[in-house]
């Protein structure tokens, strides 16, 4: 395959006396004309590739019909009023209702697919204020992990003058008085992709009439710019809570004061562990940790005297979340990598384990401390989200989805296999009941394994396609996320890393193994830190894949914190500035081993707009790639425009991007 020549440039590098060449180091330049010319130029022989496809309208349409049903939230009981968020099928975004009883019917609060003709606006975080007058929200555009905060009155649709910039992923919690609201914010950027522009997280309070420019600075840290905050208000909302840590580091401090109060308070100062709050009775305040626990438990502290005392003891399984609801304990657990849920009273005691219908995982869950239900759903691997209602004696089915497609055809297995070092790794395996296997079954393989992220079962229409489309689908729960606590993450981060990337080719090798599938037939998928974890096994076991997609990954290991937000992955990978972090690094980095051997067909899928990861990552890989490669697989890159990390990404964008990765592996697989 002819690819757009790339030229070569003589940057080199020196780190720990070993000298590192980055010879297209002058695409990290988004903005330069010759970047933009090859971008060009790789996205037509992409483009072209993929349209000529046979299957590819077949599948397009198949996907369009399966992603044509009606989807909604759980409804979010706040205030005397219910909350839910709903799509008919295709809109491009999910649009906010509001009703006064869940017998009433829903009025439209917020229709995000009016705010661009693209419908790339996406509606982020919303909060109604404790007087149910006004509804703070946040707005995100392109994709960008950028947002904006504006305030509407609820009951009249009008939308204050006042709006906020320059947010990321913030919580929006408002007084008890409903005056304002608690958020948080980094300084105006600058333009470009300097560092310091997701540096000096601080925290501010808005009062509703003012200008941001009046906002009041509630907490900062001075001493360190790369700190960012969680912001929590007490049940009551007598109290303000910050959780402060490094980067995405799962160790953090916490501090705490009374609303009206000057300085805060530290409760937990030391960041010797995770510590989430949960909620407060009166002065004990209550959080999960997994302080002396890596499968996590829950704690109280009395704020007047600083007195610690186990709640919830540590279990077998991994304690996922809590919240209070009808001043009792509804904590979701993780069991061999799937949800139960839990009820305790308030001293920590067990009163029941509510049954759930089926082996999977718990999506959104809500009630309030003064509630006495709660609402969550459920979902697998073959069945959409279903709602459920539950008033601590009884568990019924509140709405459930209706989709053109036949679970009852399929069936999942967990499957427990060794990996490298004899560490046993679950993985959930889901075909058709009927399979055969020969050896010869299309299978596509996603993993994680990062950030002590779980991966659970959950439903997806892209795999309910592929599944139509004769395929095996598999998800692996790999050393680096949560499944099994913070020891299960610890041993996938930093200089353990390899271990994920062991688990996710012995995986691949299992499935071989026990007929499911061979080399040919597998094609592994993942994004992000997901997008790193197939990047490297390709360049490590080229020979094991049929086919990979490569989304939004992290590639250049060497120079990733040097990219907007990627500072804040060091306590997660390391820096290769630190000479005993280089080793691991630069022996894993897939920008730094790719060989000059045949490989996998591939297809590298970036965005133009993603500011968390961003696209110099998969322009460099592709480059080396398409100048090593000595085989004859395509070896694509294709770069979205208007499109960022995938957050609000508008449903017609997702089905042509999944239409032509689907398209992909029936070809490369060489499907029928």
């Amino acid at each position: 395959m002819q690819y757009p020549k790339a030229r070569k440039g003589d940057v080199i590098e020196e780190y720990h006396s070993i000298k590192v060449t980055d010879p297209y180091r002058w695409l990290e330049d988004p903005y330069s004309e010759e970047t933009k010319q090859w971008v060009k130029a790789e996205n037509k022989i992409t483009d072209d590739f993929l349209n000529n496809i046979n299957e590819r309208e077949k599948i397009r349409e198949r996907l369009t019909t399966l992603w044509d049903y009606p989807k909604r939230s759980i409804p979010f009981h706040k205030n005397n009023k219910f909350y839910l968020m709903k799509n008919n099928g295709l809109q491009n975004q999910s649009v906010l209702y509001v009703q006064d009883s869940l017998a009433d019917k829903p009025r439209i609060l917020l229709n995000p697919n009016t705010w661009s003709e693209e419908g790339t606006s996406h509606l982020g975080n919303w909060e109604p204020s404790k007087d149910g007058k006004y509804l703070a929200f946040t707005i995100s555009e392109k994709g960008s992990d950028w947002q904006h905060i504006k305030i509407m009155n609820i009951e009249t649709s009008e939308e204050l003058s006042e709006v906020i910039h320059w947010c990321k992923f913030t919580s929006l919690e408002w007084n008890k008085e409903s005056s304002g609201f608690f958020y948080g914010r980094y300084p105006k950027p600058s333009g470009g992709l300097t560092e310091d522009e997701n540096s000096n997280n601080r925290v501010y309070f808005h009062r509703i009439g003012t200008s941001q420019e009046e906002d009041v600075l509630v907490h900062e840290d001075a001493k360190d710019k790369n700190r960012h905050f969680g912001i929590d208000l007490s049940g009551c909302r007598e109290y303000i809570i910050i959780g402060s840590m490094k980067g995405t580091g799962s160790k953090n401090q916490v501090h705490y004061k009374k609303i009206d109060d000057k300085d805060f308070i530290p409760l937990f100062e030391k960041e010797d562990a995770q510590y989430s709050f949960i909620n407060n009775f009166g002065t004990m305040f209550y959080f999960q940790t997994d302080k002396d626990a890596p499968k996590r438990r829950i704690i109280s502290i009395n704020i007047e005297n600083k007195e610690v005392k186990e709640i919830i003891p540590e279990q077998e399984d991994t304690l996922s979340f809590a919240m209070v609801v009808n001043h009792k304990l509804v904590v979701v657990y993780v069991q061999k990598a799937h949800n139960i849920l839990k009820i305790y009273d308030k001293g920590g005691n067990f009163e029941q384990e509510v049954k759930l219908p089926l082996l999977g995982t718990i999506g959104n869950i809500y009630g309030e401390k003064d509630q006495t239900e709660l609402f969550f759903s459920l979902t697998s691997f073959t069945s959409p989200s279903t709602i459920y209602r539950f008033d601590f004696n009884k568990l019924e089915e509140y709405y459930k989805s209706s989709i053109k497609f036949d679970g009852n055809k399929y069936e999942t297995k967990q499957v427990f296999y060794l990996s490298k070092d004899r560490t046993k790794v679950s993985m959930f395996i889901t075909t058709k009941k009927d399979v055969e296997l020969n050896g010869k079954n299309p299978t596509l393989i996603h993993g994680y394994g990062g950030f002590n992220i779980p991966v659970l079962p959950s439903f997806s229409v892209s795999v309910a396609n592929w599944l139509e489309m004769g395929g095996i689908y598999v998800e692996t729960n790999l050393r680096g996320g949560s499944e099994y606590g913070s020891k299960w993450h610890e041993d996938g981060m930093l200089g353990k890393k390899q271990n994920v990337f062991d688990d996710f080719i012995a995986a691949a090798e299992y499935l071989i193994e026990k007929g499911y599938t061979s080399n040919k037939k597998i094609a592994i998928i993942g994004g992000s830190n997901g997008g790193l974890l197939v990047a490297a096994c390709m360049t490590q076991r080229p020979d094991l894949y049929g086919a990979v997609i490569c989304q939004v990954p992290v590639i250049d290991m060497l120079r990733f914190h040097k990219f907007t937000v990627g500072k804040y992955w060091i306590e997660e990978y390391g820096c290769a500035e630190k000479e005993k972090d280089f080793g691991w690094l630069y022996k894993y980095s897939p920008l730094h081993n790719i060989k000059e051997t045949s490989h996998p067909s591939t297809l590298i899928w970036t965005g133009d707009h993603d500011d968390r990861v961003v696209s110099a990552h998969a322009k460099k890989f592709a480059a080396t790639l398409q100048e090593k490669d000595n085989g004859t697989n395509p070896l694509l890159l294709h770069i979205e425009t208007a499109a960022g990390h995938g957050m609000g990404k508008p449903t017609k964008k997702v089905i042509d991007e999944r239409t032509k990765m689907y398209s992909f592996l029936f070809k490369e697989l060489r499907m029928k």
